[in-house]
């Protein structure tokens, strides 16, 4: 438990950011009207993609298990965003389709 105290007074600046950045995201994402949703998953699609590769890189670079389980876990979390993304385009795309 001291080691976890001690990992959060010395990162706290950072943990703050991030806390910060997931309600920020949330409250942009909520606002936004569902015409927008398709570019905005490509978009969002192609920004995950970068996740995976610094993902990979940051494993390739770890020294230590937390940062080999975090690397590893952002990868899968940015995958399975990317795979989600692909399949929810597509199905929006169907919508416009015309029907035979």
């Amino acid at each position: 438990m001291e080691q976890f105290s001690a990992f959060f007074l010395q990162h706290r600046e950072s943990i703050f950011i991030v806390i910060l950045s997931i309600f920020l995201g949330i409250e942009v994402i909520s606002h936004v009207p569902a015409i927008l949703h398709t570019p905005l998953m490509s978009g969002a699609n192609a920004i995950h993609g970068v996740v995976i590769i610094g993902a990979i890189i940051v494993m390739g670079h770890a020294e230590t298990t937390g940062s080999m389980i975090l690397g590893f876990l952002a990868v899968v979390l940015g995958t399975l965003n990317v795979v989600g993304g692909f399949v929810v385009t597509d199905r929006m795309l169907e919508m416009f389709k015309k029907k035979k």
